[in-house]
């Protein structure tokens, strides 16, 4: 399936973007990968982990799936952490306090949220339980689709524009971009699918004159 490059895709992920701090009995602090009393960690994105983007009017879903090779070639030159995809910017890669790498479970952020009182606030909110989810805003650069499963596979994706957290557990914008990505997809299984019904209704057409010949 052709990729579109200059649009912009929105994901939501149902994992957690959440603090991370030392539990009720733990002895020694946990693992931060910033040195900072306002840190936030989680995944913007899962590999080989199926999710569901669009159903049509069939009734048929259509999935989607992130290869664990997708970001070898992804612009991450400078990724900002924003709120619902909009309005300010509560860290950044390219000032150190945003960190984003693919490992072997999916694309992996990591984020001071000290440097601002703005950042300080969203770190407040996080740690209260208001928001728990991310999102991520991408170009894709490759992908496959297999009719079968109805799948697409992001093979390569191309730039990150930013990872952000969200006070929905699903962007608006996530099924416009899928009906986008998946366009002609979605107009192919309609066609085959009122085929079969043409070729069906037909062969009952034909079954019935046969039926009335006989009697």
């Amino acid at each position: 399936m052709p990729a579109k490059p200059n649009e912009r895709q929105y994901r939501t992920l149902t994992a957690t973007l959440a603090p991370v701090k030392r539990a009720e009995g733990e002895t020694e602090e946990p693992k931060k990968r910033f040195d900072t009393d306002y840190y936030v960690e989680g995944y913007a994105s899962t590999f080989n982990d199926p999710y569901p983007i669009y159903s049509d009017f069939a009734g048929n879903e259509y999935l989607e799936v992130i290869s664990p090779d997708a970001f070898g070639e992804a612009d991450m030159s400078d990724v900002i952490l924003q709120y619902d995809h909009e309005g300010r910017v509560y860290a950044r890669t390219s000032n150190d306090t945003l960190l984003i790498e693919p490992d072997e479970h999916g694309l992996f952020i990591a984020a001071d949220l000290s440097r601002s009182q703005s950042s300080r606030d969203l770190y407040e909110e996080i740690a209260a339980g208001l928001i728990t989810r991310m999102s991520w805003a991408f170009t894709v650069a490759a992908d496959e689709f297999d009719h079968e499963t109805r799948t697409t596979t992001i093979t390569r994706v191309k730039k990150i524009f930013d990872v952000s957290a969200v006070s929905l557990p699903a962007d608006p914008n996530t099924e416009i971009s899928a009906r986008n990505l998946l366009n002609g997809e979605i107009e192919q299984t309609r066609k085959e699918l009122a085929r079969r019904r043409m070729t069906h209704a037909r062969a009952c057409a034909v079954l019935a004159i046969a039926n009335a010949k006989k009697g």
